[in-house]
């Protein structure tokens, strides 16, 4: 293992007094426990927003808090999700007296864990909803899952729930509109490698030199199927029959496209990848309204990608174009 750390075990708290002292600007860290607050939480009025989940699947979701999308995330360490504490002070930090949305992805540390945060914030008298995101079409469940997992739809659910909240909207419709974008955009990923845990010092599955993982988790687990090694273009292909069956996606529909790298992909290679995906919606008649190239939902070190389709209208289009400045996603400021 070859890694720019020191410690195995100090590497999440490491990382985060790095990510603070880099855009103390824009947020601040707490450490006892462990949270990543908007600088200037809680804004009196709006809907507070927060998500969590381990740590490795950087930048989310500590580089989406700022203004315009996430006031909190509950960092975790590599791939063990945040505890109760940490979500519930999180939840306190960012109420504004208006409630607080809570935006889980769906595998079941985070569930039960943001579910008995939610709980004991109800019994301090602040409101929380909470919407799961179940986005991934790849498999029904998983080892770390029941039912599908959440993945890529969690970056589009904290924008446009961010949007939303800096516009006013109250917390019940914050809510319903993470429910849609749930409902309306679908993920699939697959890997070229593993990727390594700090703490464990070794990949955690084998790939060989000529297969691929189509349908891989961002925790490495299993997919649809170990497959022989193939062009970018028949990658692509599998990945975007498999969502645009699932939804289903039609003709004439207009979609917000998030081609994301796992973590160990060059951008040269995502964006032969997403020129691939655009040609291939283009095929079906469907259009790429806004789009996203980048690492946004890593791996750790995993080589590979993921494809997330968010069916849109004028009201998601506009909540996506409002103003964000995080320090992963800035635009309109």
């Amino acid at each position: 293992m070859k890694k720019l750390i020191n410690d195995p075990q100090d590497v999440m708290r490491e990382s985060l007094a790095g990510f603070a002292a880099a855009h103390a600007d824009i947020l601040k860290v707490s450490f006892d426990p462990v949270y990543v607050v908007r600088a200037d939480a809680p804004v009196t009025g709006q809907v507070g927003i927060i998500s969590g989940g381990g740590s490795g699947h950087e930048p989310l979701h500590g580089g989406f808090v700022g203004k315009g999308m996430l006031d909190a995330a509950c960092p975790g360490q590599v791939f063990t999700s945040p505890s109760p504490d940490q979500m519930e002070a999180a939840t306190a930090a960012v109420n504004g007296g208006a409630g607080v949305l809570h935006i889980v992805k769906n595998y079941t540390g985070d569930v039960m864990n943001f579910e008995m945060a939610a709980e004991l914030c109800q019994a301090r008298g602040i409101e929380v909803q909470a919407v799961v995101i179940n986005d991934d079409v790849a498999v029904q469940d998983s080892l770390y899952t029941a039912g599908r997992r959440g993945v890529g739809a969690t970056v589009l659910a904290e924008k446009i729930c961010g949007a939303a909240a800096a516009r006013g909207y109250d917390l019940g419709r914050v809510a319903a509109l993470a429910g849609r974008v749930n409902a309306c955009a679908r993920s699939m990923g697959m890997a070229l490698s593993p990727c390594t845990v700090p703490a464990a010092g070794k990949p955690n599955f084998v790939l060989g030199d000529d297969e691929m993982e189509m349908g891989v988790g961002i925790h490495g687990e299993p997919g649809r199927r170990r497959m022989a090694l193939m062009p970018a273009a028949e990658s692509v292909a599998h990945m975007a029959e498999a969502i645009l069956a699932d939804l289903p996606f039609r003709a004439g529909d207009r979609v917000i496209a998030m081609l994301n790298g796992m973590g160990g992909t060059p951008l040269i290679e995502l964006y032969l990848v997403y020129g691939e995906l655009e040609q291939h919606l283009r095929s079906r008649q469907i259009t790429i309204a806004r789009r996203l190239v980048g690492n946004y939902i890593t791996s750790l070190d995993m080589a590979g990608c993921s494809i997330t389709l968010l069916q849109v209208d004028d009201e998601l289009l506009s909540l996506w174009d409002a103003p964000v400045l995080t320090p992963a996603l800035r635009w309109g400021i």
